[in-house]
This record gives C-alpha cells, sequence and structure tokens, in this order.
C-alpha cells in the first residue's frame, strides 16, 4: 500500500503556505498525483426569505472565480518544479463543501486539509471537518496552521477496540512506514490495563510484520482521558498522532477514538483519521 494519489484541499481567502508544504513533501516521498480542489456556496437567489438582487448574485460569482483563480495560482505555484502530475479542481455548488471534497476523494488516496481559520466565520466557504471524515471513506490528514513539516521521528497511535481505528492504523501504514518510532497507546480503567496490553501487543505485531518497528503502552485513565492522551502525546514529543473517527449524536459531533477533535483541531501536531 502507498499514498498515490494525494487530494489537497485549500481554504479561499487565506494563504494555505504550511498545507502546500507538507502536501509537497509528502508527493515528493511517494511519488505521487497531486490534486488540488477547492470549494465554495454562491449566493442564493432567496436568501431569508428574501430575493437577492441580480446584481448582486453576479458580483458574488466574480468574487468565488477570483478566489478560485488565486487559489489555483498558489496550488500550481507552490508545487511547480517539485511534483511531476498535478490538477486542479474547483466547484461552487450548493451542496456543502464537505459533500463536494467527500465525493471528489474517489479520485484520492488521502485527503489532506489545514484547520478552518478562527477569523472565517462565512459558512459558505468553510469546511466541516467531522462531516468529511465521516463521509468521505479516505484518510484524512489534519495540518495545524502553524505546521509546515510533516516530521514522523515520533508518531503516536491512539488504540481504542474499534473497527475505526484498525481502519485508521491500516490507512496510516505508508506513513508509520517512514517513521522513526511509533507508540500505540490505550488509556483503559485500572482493571483493564492488563487486557489492553495484551490487544496492544496483537497491534504491535501486525504492525511490525508490515514493517513498522513500534512500542506500546497501556495508560491508567485518570478521568479525562482526552487530556492523558494529549498528555502522553506531548510527552512523546509526538510529530503525528492517528485515530479513528466515528459519529456521536450528530456526525459532525465526531470522537477520534474515544477523544473529541478538539484535542487533534486545536493542537499544534497533525493528525491522521479514518472513518
Amino acid at each position: 500500500m502507498n499514498y498515490l494519489s494525494l487530494m489537497v484541499h485549500l481554504e479561499l481567502e487565506r494563504p494555505n503556505t504550511g498545507l502546500l508544504e507538507i502536501a509537497g513533501q509528502l508527493a515528493e516521498r511517494f511519488h505521487a498525483h497531486v490534486i488540488g480542489i477547492a470549494a465554495c456556496q454562491p449566493m442564493r437567489m432567496v436568501y431569508g426569505g428574501s430575493y437577492v438582487s441580480l446584481e448582486l448574485a453576479e458580483q458574488d460569482r466574480e468574487e468565488i472565480g477570483e478566489e478560485m483563480r488565486d487559489a489555483e495560482a498558489e496550488f500550481r505555484s507552490a508545487l511547480l518544479n517539485r511534483v511531476k502530475s498535478v490538477e486542479w479542481r474547483s466547484s461552487a455548488t450548493f451542496a456543502s463543501i464537505a459533500d463536494y471534497l467527500a465525493t471528489q476523494s474517489r479520485s484520492a488516496d488521502l485527503i489532506i486539509t489545514g484547520v478552518a481559520s478562527g477569523e472565517l466565520f462565512d459558512a459558505a466557504r468553510a469546511l466541516n471537518m467531522g462531516d468529511l471524515v465521516m463521509h468521505a471513506g479516505r484518510p484524512v490528514l489534519i495540518v495545524p496552521n502553524t505546521t509546515d513539516t510533516l516530521r514522523l521521528d515520533n508518531v503516536v497511535i491512539g488504540w481504542k477496540e474499534t473497527r475505526e481505528t484498525r481502519r485508521a492504523v491500516f490507512d496510516a501504514l505508508p506513513l508509520l512506514r517512514n517513521a522513526a518510532q511509533v507508540t500505540v497507546i490505550e488509556i483503559a480503567r485500572e482493571v483493564d490495563l492488563a487486557e489492553a496490553s495484551i490487544r496492544l501487543a496483537d497491534v504491535v505485531g501486525w504492525l511490525r510484520r508490515h514493517g513498522v518497528d513500534a512500542g506500546f503502552l497501556a495508560s491508567p485513565s485518570t478521568g479525562d482521558d482526552i487530556a492523558r492522551l494529549n498528555l502522553i502525546a506531548q510527552e512523546h514529543n509526538a510529530d503525528l498522532i492517528v485515530a479513528g473517527a466515528y459519529g456521536h449524536r450528530r456526525l459532525h459531533d465526531w470522537t477520534l477514538g474515544g477523544v473529541t477533535g478538539d484535542l487533534l483541531l486545536s493542537a499544534n501536531r497533525c493528525a491522521l483519521v479514518s472513518h
């Protein structure tokens, strides 16, 4: 298994420098084709019960076109002379951005996206990360805004005995094989630590058969598993965390192997998640 096709999602109206740098690094590492993609929702002719003027709708269309052209130019400029095969896709769609990316992900092995800017209040241009992860059927690499290098010195796998976690670890194999150190961690109650160690030993054995030298840690729960895993990841100087994502009440209210999205979306490390 390898990542032969990467899809990188560019956010409109802001620089995507770090995100594109990581996409370039991965494309070089895996000799991958790269698809740049951007989307937004156009202004609706009827908004809040009132009709929008044709002039305002046309202005919106022109602004979207300009933003898309700027994003494409940034994408092509960043990958020029370092990636042999690239293509660009964009759409002004009344569907959600997550739905558009999910359908287009049929062409990709891995989706790379940043965390939406805190200043981005325009829902027409904002990506619902939870919906994307739930619907894409592909692993999603989440890149913090402050990151421009995907180091793989230390990778932490947040293990939970779920289908989604097993899927995420399998999807992460190309990165795990390139990691210097991999640690599989499960947070468990004191009475369950022995069983957790047995599970983790199985995972480590499987990883080693796939060329990944990994260790494991069964850590006692302190009542706040999110904080505990985050602390362990910090202690390991984790560059990347791998976790499974599954729906919880509502599709966009998602957890990552028992760890809330806040752990990943606010962290200064990259995260690979699958559903």
